[in-house]
């Protein structure tokens, strides 16, 4: 017997015809740099993505080439991650907070013909200019200023194209549409493509109610960079919805995004814990007696906030609830598209206590629909879903990369029956909660026993002195390892290392789990997508 269905193939064209034909009159709002905001429909959306791909088109681009693109977010952005796709080319979003060596070495690796480029941006380009010939280098004006000399103006070109003629290319539903490279934290990077159909399958699974869960009445703020991991896949989602978006450009400072939210108050905001952990100390600051920031803000009532990309301590949650905003934590990678897990309320929960529910908040939550998640012990066993027994998560699914660009599938990231190994050990309990106890490079073991980083740093942040702390594994002639706690304090507090273990015991770790010593910084470095960069601290404090 054979499917009476129709055999259409997924594919982003049909968001964007979607959004032009349904969502004409909403809006997209973007900071520019002098912190004006400026304001598209998505009627106006529809045309100029429209004019970029049949100007991408009239330049040359072959089905299957790369486009990239070295943006804040904004409008324009936007406009490329639908564009780039209907000319039938492949968007690559460049990191622009890697070195020029980085971004020159991944550039080549993807074989970029054209580059968009934000005109504020172009010094950094200047400094890999030479380790990567692009054919053409299309300057988005978004300072307002005129294109230098040189440069393709990308407002005259769109001005030129003709929108109203333009015809997809047509495509495959396992295409691709774009790619993005990993961090490379433990190598080169590699980049990673996805499709048509991944991308599809990916935004509908987002879009669920016990994940984005987005209607057509949100207002959404994307604070997670549109050049990782398409910014968790929130710009394909919010125009499949015809949601309103409000895009903060290169203005991340606390007050900056606490001015942005005033003025445009969003229902979902997403960012990594090192942006929403410095928002919420300065709005608490504004709330001080004498305070020169009184009544400058106010929090969105009842905003939800999806945070990824490090694990996001209890006490960040509590300090947001105390406000009304709950926060969803989200886990993934570049290699999941990257929504793999959402810690969300779950029917079983009702009823519980409020430190239960921060608990499993604090989780990395529960595998989407379509994710297969599976914990394999060092045995090569996989570890029984009780809460307590640990192992490296491994998954599969549809919108899981199963290789990497010109890579292959090495056999230190896939299994041989055809799973991704993350590199993250974590334990699952009775009701699918996701918990994770480390990266398995940052485990710490000690007198044979492991000791998790994460948990000591959760825990760390959560007094009242401190900013921020990592931990890391110091090596020790007795233990093997022990571990090191590097703590940031806020302004005028400080603890003794007594004061911080004796609160450690309180929140039941063991004595032999304590940190063997303390160094303040004032600081804790971060990669380029935010996380915490711990290489630089083992590098600092080798011993």
């Amino acid at each position: 017997m054979q499917t009476t269905m129709m055999n259409t193939p997924l594919s982003l064209d049909h968001l964007l015809e979607r959004a032009g034909q349904i969502f004409h009159g909403n809006d997209i709002v973007s900071r520019v740099p002098d912190k004006s905001l400026k304001r598209h429909s998505y009627a106006e959306y529809y045309r100029r993505t429209r004019a970029l791909a049949a100007a991408l088109l009239e330049l040359g681009l072959q089905k299957g080439e790369r486009v990239a693109t070295l943006c804040w977010n904004h409008h324009a952005h936007l406009e490329a991650y639908f564009g780039i796709p209907a000319a039938g080319g492949v968007m690559h979003t460049l990191n622009l907070r890697l070195s020029p060596e980085e971004s020159g070495w991944i550039a080549g690796d993807a074989e970029d013909r054209f580059l968009i480029i934000d005109d504020v941006l172009l010094p950094l380009y200047k400094q890999f200019a030479h380790l990567h010939q692009f054919e053409k280098v299309i300057v988005f004006p978004f300072s307002g200023a005129p294109v230098p000399a040189g440069f393709t103006d990308y407002e005259a070109l769109l001005a030129a194209a003709h929108p109203d003629a333009f015809h997809y290319v047509p495509h495959d539903e396992n295409d691709p549409v774009s790619m993005c490279y990993t961090s490379g934290t433990t190598g080169k990077p590699k980049g990673v493509v996805y499709s048509h159909r991944s991308t599809i399958l990916h935004t509908l699974v987002a879009c669920m109610g016990d994940f984005w869960g987005l209607r057509g009445t949100d207002v959404v703020l994307p604070v997670t960079p549109m050049f990782h991991a398409n910014s968790w896949g929130i710009p394909y989602g919010a125009v499949m919805m015809g949601v309103k978006m409000v895009f903060p450009g290169p203005h991340l400072h606390p007050d900056d995004l606490l001015d942005l939210m005033t003025q445009e108050p969003p229902t979902l905001a997403l960012g990594v814990p090192t942006i929403w952990l410095g928002l919420i100390q300065t709005y608490d600051q504004s709330l001080q007696p004498g305070s020169p920031n009184a009544e400058r803000w106010k929090l969105p009532k009842g905003m939800k906030s999806l945070v990824g990309g490090a694990a996001v301590p209890e006490s960040l949650i509590r300090a947001f609830d105390a406000h009304g905003i709950w926060i969803l934590q989200g886990w993934g990678m570049t290699e999941t598209s990257p929504v793999a897990t959402i810690s969300y309320p779950r029917a079983e929960l009702r009823g519980v206590d409020p430190d239960e529910r921060y608990r499993r908040a604090a989780m990395a939550g529960v595998p989407a629909p379509l994710v297969e998640l599976r914990t394999r012990g060092d045995d090569g066993t996989d570890q029984p879903w009780d809460g307590h027994s640990v192992g490296e998560i491994q998954v599969r699914g549809p919108f899981i990369t199963g290789s990497y660009y010109q890579v292959g599938s090495p056999e230190d990231k896939f299994t041989a029956d055809g799973w991704l190994r993350t590199g993250d050990v974590a334990s699952v309990d009775d009701i699918g909660f996701v918990r994770i106890s480390d990266r398995t490079k940052d485990l710490i073991k000690s007198g044979g026993e492991w000791i998790s980083s994460v948990d000591l740093e959760n825990a760390l942040m959560a007094h009242p002195a401190v900013a921020e702390a990592a931990v890391i594994a110091i090596p020790d002639e007795k233990w093997s390892e022990r571990p090191l706690a590097c703590v940031a304090f806020k302004p005028g507090q400080s603890a003794t290392p007594e004061e911080l273990n004796a609160m450690l015991l309180q929140t039941h770790f063991a004595k032999w789990q304590l940190p063997e010593r303390y160094e303040v910084i004032d600081a804790v470095p971060r990669t380029s997508t935010g996380k915490f960069w711990k290489l630089k601290l083992r590098e600092q404090f080798p011993k």
